[in-house]
């Protein structure tokens, strides 16, 4: 019997563990205000679309830096 992977925004967990910046090389951290992967070492914000990552940093937004 095969066990349902537990899931976040419609990924795998464990595809979630692996996944890393495609310009930095860093981990990605799931948004769960959006359907989004971020990179803060890079600031930029992958997209997801349809269950799919959008890991091109041509298509990635660039988020806003913190000010205090």
């Amino acid at each position: 019997m095969r066990s349902e992977a537990s899931t976040v925004a419609g990924l795998d967990q464990r595809l979630l563990a692996i996944l890393a910046c495609p310009q930095c090389k860093g981990k990605l951290q799931y948004d769960t205000q959006r359907p989004a992967l971020e990179c803060g070492r890079c600031r930029l914000r992958y997209l997801i679309r349809n269950g799919i990552p959008i890991l091109l940093p041509s298509e990635a937004e660039v988020m806003p830096t913190a000010t205090y």
